[in-house]
């Protein structure tokens, strides 16, 4: 009989801290999560499977604050991350009648083509779910290939998908519009705008000054195509342009 060996076969399940039994459960259930394991007492330990992936969750440590969003992370690697943000934002539909994209727990914005997003539960826990082709590399900053309001526009992408940072894009997006948005096309205005307004309302700022100025624009239809392809992924957008 041969000798146990090590093989590269492991399985490795993420552990984090559960603020509160019901408002987890209440939670992944609402996304379609099935409890593979739930006890209560006398220390909470909590299983939940969805697809072929599990989170599991324990005791919290006392001076938790699931408000500073730090408790604890998973990255959960896919081939396309789409289909599962599509997926857990219709679960939220039915759950809740909305989106959760604001406070806790949310969902981020999925942006077509992005290679991320992040769930953030009542816990204060973050769950990525990253496209394995990823770029490895990110220019923080913004790239250097670009440059002005444009530059900005791709600092604020990265701030929001790879860093879950909306009041810095926010801040940095504002900053970029009064040092570069006369010089910027109306195109470039329109884009920042709409992402301000986003931001704004996520941030639960008052968004109608960034909607009131996006309206003053002077578009063409070629414009307003462009815009309205650029910022499909923000909910308000058809409102924002009408």
């Amino acid at each position: 009989m041969s000798e146990p060996v090590v093989r590269p076969n492991e399985t490795t399940v993420p552990l984090m801290p559960c603020a509160s039994a019901e408002d987890t459960l209440a939670f992944y259930k609402g996304l379609g999560f099935e409890v593979a394991y739930e006890q209560r007492r006398p220390y909470v330990y909590l299983a939940l499977r969805w697809s072929g992936f599990q989170l599991h969750f324990g005791p919290a440590p006392k001076d938790l604050d699931p408000a500073r969003e730090q408790s604890g992370a998973c990255l959960v690697m896919v081939d396309a991350v789409a289909p599962y943000h599509a997926a857990f934002v219709a679960a939220m539909r039915r759950a809740y009648g909305k989106v959760l994209s604001s406070g806790l727990p949310r969902i981020t914005r999925y942006r077509p083509g992005a290679s991320r997003f992040t769930l953030i539960d009542p816990s204060g826990n973050s769950i990525v779910f990253i496209q394995r082709d990823e770029p490895a590399e990110l220019e923080y900053g913004g790239s250097k290939r670009l440059a002005g309001l444009a530059k900005a526009l791709d600092n604020a992408r990265i701030l929001r998908e790879f860093r879950n940072d909306d009041l810095q894009a926010f801040r940095a997006l504002k900053s970029a519009m009064r040092r570069h948005g006369a010089d910027a096309s109306p195109v470039e205005r329109a884009i920042a705008l709409g992402h301000l307004a986003d931001l704004a309302t996520v941030l639960g700022e008052p968004a109608e000054p960034w909607v009131a100025e996006l309206r003053a624009l002077e578009l063409t239809a070629a414009d307003r195509e462009r815009v309205e392809s650029e910022l499909s992924h923000l909910p308000g957008v058809g409102e924002w342009l009408s």
